[in-house]
This record gives C-alpha cells, structure tokens and sequence, in this order.
C-alpha cells in the first residue's frame, strides 16, 4: 500500500482564470494562495500525496506570456527537478498551447510530467471546471507504471482529456473542452477511470540526462495568406528588420498564391538569411509541398515544410531553434524533423 507521501508534486501557479476566488468583502476575483490550495478544493487531501506550491509574483495574464515566462517555469522545474514526482503548471488558456509547446523544446529527455491545466471559470465559482481540470491532472501527474511514471511529457489536461501539449491548439473561447489536438490521438480519456494510451505516449532515453535548453529568438513573424494579399503588406513584413523567421500560413495542403512578384519577395527574404516555414491555415491536416502547383515553386524557392506542425508548435519550435543555432542550415534541418514528438 501507498504510503501517505510516497509521491510528492510541485504546483506551478502563472495566473490565469483558475486561481482565482471571490473576494468576501468587495466580490472582485482576486488570486488564491495556492500554499492552501486544499482549502479551495478539499477533495485533493483524499489523495494522499505531498503537494507544493509555488507561484508567480505578480500572477501572468496568459496574454502577456513571453519566453521569459517560458524560461522561468523551466528554470522552477529545472531546480526541483530531482526533488518531485511531477509538476502541474496552471496557466491561462489563450497562450496554454504556446507554453506547453514552448516547454517540450526545452525539455529535453524529460523522465518526468509536466502537466499544464486551467479552467474556463475561476476556482472560486461553484460552476467552475477548474476543480476537476485540476484534480485530474495532479492525479496523472502521480500516475506510475511499474515504478516509472505513466506520462513523463509535457501535457494538456483539460475537460476531461489528455493531449500532447504541443499538438494542441485552443479551439473555443466559451466551451469547457476548449481544446482539440488535430493530429495526434489523446494520451489518456478519463471516465470512470483514467485510461492511458502507452503506444502514443514519448518516453526518455534510459542513458541520457534530463537537460534544459533556455534560448529564444523572437524575431519571427507569421502572415496568413488570403485571397487579394497585396505586395505591400507581405514586403512589409518580410522588410522587418532584424527578422530572422517567417511563417506562412497558407491554404490547405500548403498552397499559396503563384503570382511573381510573391514568389520573388519569399526568395528574396530566403536569400538574405531568412528562414520561411510553410504551415497549414486549416485546423487538421498536413502541408505537402510540391503536391500542387502553388507549393511546387515555393519548394523550389527554399521554402520549409512544416508537415503536420500546429502553428503554436511552429512559432516556438522557430524561436528556439534560432535562439539555439547561429547557422541556418542547422535550424533548417532540425525544422524538418521531430524534436518532442510535434510533427508525424
């Protein structure tokens, strides 16, 4: 049998909707102390486990998250890294996906879960979904099999599923399952009990260290393509000093208008040590350029595939793969290929 704190984890509070509670005296929602998280919600003393906490001071809004926000939850994990079982990070919904992806770069051969969750509505209110998004993930945070841990990724759990977090994307702004993770199955569904799906799951190489890697680029940009783009805003963009990574969302597969003067001002950008990485608009689905015409010739011109790639995935994969690599070709190559199981 279990003893009481065989199993120790780490909560991680940035901000967001989850930590919040009515204030008695005005009503106003104000952040929690998650020191007594066990107050707000009773039910995780049931568990047994040992949990911590730590959180940001000030809390984060999700929509001021940067990849110094990423580097400083890295760094907590990194420094309690030996001393717990597991780490559930709470964090806002509309840049979740980024940080989760953000995360599972840095991470590298991580051994351990590293689990982000958040709600729709503030822990304080009675309707809220953040008790059960919290609960749950604490509890697959713990899970072990034969010892090892059941899920040692970076992931989401959220209504009721767990989704490799940078396979995901926030899909709506009002429903409880704001998530969808278009092109990889879930790694666990939780009913009755919570049913893992070992086959999908990354696990680390037994004979390598668990490292952090903590550089960022942020000079890249993204333009969606659509029907009547004129010159002017795509030169605009490609013209931005100091940008070092474009990424283009383009139509379906990866199509994109074939007009001249677009193909010559991508070249043009590549030509002068730009990097370009082609991903889908679409919510589902995968580029394959050279399948049609319009991606055939952006092929050519040096344009990156970024296959089956969501486009939070591709905008951190691109920052840190330009914060990493000075050489060009370097970050080219390591674009087409998996780094924390982010493309097929």
């Amino acid at each position: 049998m279990r003893g009481k704190y065989e199993i120790s984890l780490l909560i991680i509070y940035t901000g967001g909707t989850i930590g919040m509670v009515q204030d008695p005296e005005n009503g106003s929602l104000v952040p929690i102390d998650f020191r007594y998280i066990s107050d707000h919600v009773p039910e995780l003393r049931k568990f047994g486990y040992s949990l911590h906490s730590i959180s940001f001071d000030p809390v984060k809004d999700s929509s001021n998250i940067d990849p110094q926000v990423w580097i400083k939850i890295a760094e907590i994990i990194e420094d309690n890294y030996e001393r717990f079982d597991g780490f559930v990070v709470l964090h806002g919904t509309d840049t979740m996906a980024y940080t989760a992806s953000a995360l599972s770069y840095m991470f590298e051969n991580l051994g351990k879960p590293v689990i982000l969750t958040g709600s729709q509505l503030p822990i304080g209110l009675l309707r809220t979904d953040g008790k059960e998004n919290l609960i749950t993930a604490i509890e697959i945070a713990a899970a072990k099999e034969k010892g090892l841990p059941s899920v040692p990724e970076v992931c989401i759990c959220f209504d009721n599923k767990l989704v490799r977090g940078n396979r995901t994307t926030k899909m709506s702004a009002e429903h409880f399952d704001a998530f969808y993770s278009p092109n990889y199955p879930p790694l666990a569904e939780v009913g009755l009990h919570i049913k893992y799906f070992s086959g999908v799951i990354r696990h680390p190489e037994p004979d390598k260290k668990f490292t952090v890697q903590k550089a960022f680029d942020n000079n890249v940009a993204i333009l969606k393509i659509f029907p009547g783009i004129n010159r002017k805003l795509v030169q605009a963009i490609t013209r931005t000093e100091g940008l070092r990574g474009l990424i283009i969302e383009t139509f379906g597969s990866g199509n994109a208008p074939t007009y001249q003067w677009f193909l010559d001002d991508l070249k043009n950008f590549i030509d002068n040590g730009g990097i370009i990485l082609n991903v889908t608009q679409c919510h589902g689905g995968s580029v394959e350029m050279g399948l049609y015409e319009t991606s055939r010739q952006m092929l050519a011109a040096g344009v990156v595939s970024g296959k089956d790639i969501t486009s939070e995935a591709s905008v951190t994969k691109l920052m840190h793969l330009l914060g990493r690599y000075q050489s060009n070709d370097k970050v080219v190559e390591a674009l087409g290929r998996s780094l924390a199981g982010e493309i097929s």
